[in-house]
Order: C-alpha cells, then sequence, then structure tokens
C-alpha cells in the first residue's frame, strides 16, 4: 500500500500539472476535469467548475503526485492544500485505518462508492493532516 501526495490547487491546476510535466520531462499530461465526470441532480456544475481540474496525476521519480482544483466556493488555504492519499486494493486495512484517524479527527466525506472507487472518503487527523484513501480494485 502506497501512500501518495495529493495537492489542491485555487483554479489554476492545469498550470502546475502542466509546469511539472515539462520540469520532469513527463510528455503531455490526462488531465479529467469537472466537467468530465458524471452528472449529479444534487451538485450541478456552472461552466466555470466544468473547465477545472477534477484529477491528474503525474509519476514523478516512482511517486505518484496527483491534483485537483477545489470546487468554486471552498476554503484554500495555501499550505493546507497538500493531502497524503492512500491508493490501495486492501479495503479491509484501509477502512480500519480511516475509522482509527477519523475518531479523534474530523470525517469530511464518509467512505462511499463513487463513479472512480468502489469505496472513497477523505477526513483529517487530530494533527490537521489533510487524508484520502480510495479503493483500487476489481
Amino acid at each position: 500500500m502506497a501512500v501518495n501526495v495529493y495537492m489542491n490547487f485555487n483554479g489554476n491546476c492545469r498550470e502546475a500539472v502542466e509546469y511539472y510535466a515539462q520540469v520532469f520531462n513527463l510528455g503531455t499530461p490526462e488531465i479529467m476535469t469537472f466537467g468530465d465526470q458524471p452528472p449529479h441532480p444534487d451538485y450541478p456544475h456552472t461552466e466555470e467548475m466544468n473547465k477545472l481540474v477534477l484529477h491528474a496525476r503525474l509519476n514523478i521519480f516512482d511517486s505518484d503526485v496527483m491534483f485537483s482544483d477545489t470546487m468554486p466556493g471552498m476554503s484554500f488555504t495555501v499550505g493546507n492544500n497538500i493531502n497524503l492519499a492512500i491508493v490501495s486494493d486492501k479495503l479491509d486495512e484501509m477502512k480500519s485505518a480511516f475509522t482509527k484517524l477519523g475518531e479523534d479527527g474530523k470525517i469530511t466525506m464518509e467512505m462511499q462508492e463513487t463513479f472512480f472507487s468502489k469505496s472513497y472518503g477523505q477526513l483529517v487527523d487530530k494533527f490537521g493532516v489533510n487524508w484520502q484513501f480510495s479503493y483500487e480494485g476489481e
């Protein structure tokens, strides 16, 4: 199970991803926008939001670094925009760690099925560290 870095940006994620891809000679990155995801009736997208980066990943020196823009209106603080991301096929171990970190922390998104993962969740631990858990299996 790897721990990856997940960085959030405030509307300039595409610029950052393309910059890092150029710096590390990685070619043209694949970028998924908010507009690329299936629509959800409870969360309609604006035209501005559709252009923002939902997810991008670069492999820099054998480590995955993932990127996303924050949604419009969400708080953004430089310095708090880096998350640790667990991406694994060990669902029971992930759920156990998620529960333990959430006991003294704050769960911001319960583990749940999303269009990109059978089980995904987010939390902030008792030390203020942001975590994402994403099941990557079958």
